[in-house]
């Protein structure tokens, strides 16, 4: 390497051995990796900053509101580009984490779009990091196979019936301990990014697609912009034509919410879409306004369905602003897992997701996400019922939508209150996801629905703005520190009871516990659970 040659990206010599790491962390790759990290790191640490301005600004004003200095946006005539032929139709995705097994049974899925997830679906571990980038390569390779424990294989179809691959890589505030450039991490967004993109964008285009991404946990158009420079900056690294990436931005902060027409505008040339991302934006909404009284305090999660007159009004403006602009809406995750055991429950799973993609698709939003392939068949059936042959239905432009910023926040107008259940089912969960998660599980099934990361925040936010609003319950038991201690420890013996006691000791129930406790009563609110997470998570 000459002098004047930029220096890679440094494996730490914490980072264990990953089977084939070498194909994906070559000097090339972690060249790119280094130069993302230089051009992009200073202005990532600029928008971070700018994130806990907005949250000081937030907790003064108890409001937000659509930002006057970019009313020439909305109001401007523009579109964004027109989608490529792998994104035109998406009327069914799936999502999940790229394992080998997942891998394979989401690409076979018949879902359109596969959204493979480097983020709340999948713990950052180093294996779970190169090994997914080692089963993306195989598939599009078609060299990839599995054969389960018990014996059953698994391998792809034919081409023809594959899913498009949509990677979603790790949100801004997440670094990659295993990564660094002259002694700095580097953002785990900018790693899965750079590492897809390096290895696959000129495989993909060979195959007739792109690299398409989902962009995670975005807060401002700011964000967005820096994206979209990140975009501009790879494909001319690489040499491929500008406009090539096309991202799919998760509205799924509230934030974000009253900047969708901003997102898009930023990410024109590339994007090609938003979605509705529902758990995370709950989560959004107690960060973000976890100290602002009474009317801002959320019921149980399971109360709070997207017929709530606040969530139509998120998703219904969401679906304006995407048609407006010549953009895809996709709809929010259906997280039911159907059983090959209980037949009520699977029925139950069936019709609840049933319901949920008729009222999207009636709705107008051109797609919809599910989480397991059972799910697949009821959603398209959904979707087909409204659009037919056509792709999408983007000429539903929705014009009798008129939200307003005050709607956004209407959390008062919901009839239902915290439970007492609702606060058991919120240790229940978190504890259940967090020992998961540290063992590097990110897709966790959980009384018969799909957890991710957001399952977890959502139950730690709530715990901590009930028991800082010292809500009182329907049984008059008030929502303290202490009861959920003491919640929490009676969960702790009946799981023990439950899993039995070596699959106790070898798991890490305990360590969960302390960490749900300790990010859900902290009188310093962590601004998300997996960064304290990330310190304990091993490999």
């Amino acid at each position: 390497m000459s002098a004047s040659a930029p220096s890679p990206a440094v494996v730490s010599e914490a980072a264990g051995p990953v089977p084939r790491s070498e194909e994906v962390l070559t000097p090339q790759a972690l060249t790119f990796l280094a130069e993302l990290h230089r051009h992009f790191a200073a202005r990532r640490d600029e928008l971070l900053a700018l994130r806990r301005q907005r949250r000081a600004e937030i907790a003064r004003t108890a409001t937000l509101d659509f930002l006057p200095q970019t009313a020439h946006i909305r109001d401007g005539d523009w579109q964004v580009a027109s989608a490529p032929a792998p994104l035109e139709d998406r009327r069914v995705e799936i999502t999940g984490p790229t394992d080998r097994k997942m891998t394979i049974n989401a690409l076979n899925s018949g879902a359109r779009i596969w959204l493979a997830d480097f983020e709340d679906a999948s713990a950052p571990t180093w294996e779970n990091v190169v090994g997914g980038q080692v089963n993306l390569i195989d598939a599009y390779e078609r060299r990839i196979d599995f054969t389960s424990p018990e014996g059953k294989s698994y391998a792809l179809k034919d081409a023809a019936e594959l899913a498009t691959v949509v990677v979603r890589p790790r949100g801004w505030h997440l670094a990659e301990r295993h990564l660094t450039v002259d002694g700095e991490q580097i953002a785990g967004g900018l790693v899965d990014f750079g590492l897809y993109f390096f290895h696959n964008a000129q495989r993909l285009l060979g195959l007739g697609k792109g690299p398409y991404f989902y962009l995670p946990k975005t807060e401002s158009h700011l964000e967005a912009r820096l994206w979209n420079d990140v975009f501009v900056f790879a494909q001319e690294y690489v040499g491929i034509p500008r406009g090539t990436i096309r991202a799919t931005v998760l509205i799924e902060t509230i934030t974000a919410a009253y900047e969708m027409e901003e997102i898009l505008y930023e990410l024109r040339e590339h994007a090609s879409g938003l979605n509705a991302g529902r758990w995370d934006y709950l989560f959004s909404i107690v960060k973000n306004f976890r100290d602002a009284g009474e009317r801002f305090v959320l019921p149980d999660r399971n109360a709070v369905t997207m017929t709530a007159p606040f969530m139509r009004a998120y998703t219904e403006l969401l679906v304006r602003t995407c048609h407006k602009r010549g953009a895809h809406a996709i709809g929010g995750m259906a997280a039911f897992i159907p059983s090959r055991r209980d037949a009520d429950v699977n029925q139950l799973a069936f019709e609840k997701v049933k319901a949920d993609k008729d009222r999207e698709a009636a709705d107008g939003f051109d797609g919809s996400w599910v989480a397991h392939p059972d799910l697949v068949p009821i959603a398209r059936a959904s979707f087909d019922a409204v659009l037919g042959d056509r792709p999408h239905q983007k000429d539903r432009l929705r014009e009798d939508v008129h939200v307003t910023a005050a709607e956004l926040i209407d959390i008062a107008s919901l009839d239902a209150r915290p439970t007492f259940e609702g606060l058991r089912n919120a240790v229940q969960v978190g504890i259940r996801y967090i020992e998961a998660w540290l063992r590097g599980s990110g897709a966790v099934a959980i009384f018969n629905l799909m957890e991710d990361a957001a399952t977890a925040e959502i139950s730690r936010s709530q715990i901590w703005q009930w028991t800082n609003a010292g809500v009182v319950f329907e049984g008059g038991e008030k929502a303290t520190a202490e009861l959920a201690r003491q919640v929490a420890a009676d969960e702790l013996l009946a799981i023990r009871d439950e899993v039995g006691e070596d699959a106790f000791a070898t798991g890490k129930w305990a360590e969960a516990h302390d960490l749900l406790i300790r990010t859900a009563l902290d009188a310093e609110y962590v601004d998300f659970l997996t960064l304290p997470a990330y310190q304990r998570l091993v490999g």
